[in-house]
């Protein structure tokens, strides 16, 4: 039985849950993730591991509201159980002692980016880590993120908090003045395709952490395959971390909208049956 414990609001439809599963807090590393369903007729949905604690047996989620599974999700509270979770699934970040490490984070990847920081943190390394909102009101994990961070740069699009501009112009400005031993990003694919241009050019080897269409999690359906240095790989069993000058970040894009109208309809039905059934 998978309970949720604890639930909080982080931003504009954007939740953090802490479940109970044992066996998964006692397995789980870095940049890896789960697979749940929310009951017997649900689908199964990946989400990557925020935070986990082996002592109390709990895992930790954060999910936006986006699509018919992550909305219903919303839904739930602390006491209602979920059908299934299973994982840890992946390969874990590899986690050395660089030297100097950049962890960047775009909007929920952040929540990713925190247990990438803690872990090259606890290793040794010197991290630097910039995360990126497109507004105030969408600012989270702030304090988490400065607690695994030697130096904590926000931003925001706007402006109207931390350094105004995109999480890549912080990014070009730390390269331009310092050399440094690796780059890690997670965020939207867009995000991590310019971070990929920026570091290309500094020479600095980069991994990022992809998040494609997925169903079993276990390399059988082939739904998640990208194609990394011409080759095709599955990012639930040969990822979700790779090369991040080798990925096709274009044909990514193109697969993670092939479903865009089917995934709009299900949310439209979803909403009008709950507004009925209210």
């Amino acid at each position: 039985m998978f309970r949720i414990v604890r639930k909080e609001t982080l931003s504009e439809k954007i939740k953090l849950i802490e479940i109970e599963a044992p066996l998964i807090a006692r397995k789980a590393k870095a940049g890896q993730f789960v697979i749940l369903r929310l009951h017997e007729k649900g689908e199964r949905i990946p989400l990557t591991l925020h935070k986990w604690d082996p002592e109390k047996g709990t895992i930790t989620l954060v999910f936006q509201e986006v699509g018919k599974t992550t909305t219903e999700l919303g839904t739930y509270e602390a006491g209602d159980v979920l059908a299934d979770v299973v994982g840890p699934l992946g390969k874990p970040t590899e986690i050395e002692r660089y030297g100097k490490v950049i962890v960047v984070g775009g909007g929920v990847g952040v929540a990713i980016a925190y247990a990438v920081a803690k872990a090259m943190k606890k290793a040794g390394n010197h991290v630097t880590s910039i995360i990126g909102f497109r507004s105030k009101d969408l600012v989270m994990l702030e304090d988490d993120m400065r607690e695994v961070s030697h130096e904590l740069i926000v931003c925001t699009d706007d402006g109207s908090y931390g350094r105004k501009g995109f999480v890549t112009e912080a990014l070009k400005d730390l390269l331009d003045e310092r050399r440094y031993d690796l780059v890690f990003a997670v965020g939207p694919v867009i995000m991590m395709k310019f971070v990929s241009k920026i570091t290309a050019e500094h020479g600095v080897k980069t991994i990022v952490s992809l998040n494609p269409i997925m169903v079993d999690g276990t390399g059988m359906c082939g739904a998640c395959r990208v194609t990394v240095g011409g080759e095709v790989k599955f990012a639930c069993v040969d990822g979700p971390d790779f090369d991040g000058h080798q990925v096709d970040y274009d044909e990514l894009m193109r697969r993670l909208s092939m479903y865009v109208e089917e995934e709009k309809l299900a949310l439209e039905r979803y909403l009008r049956n709950r507004e009925v059934n209210a």
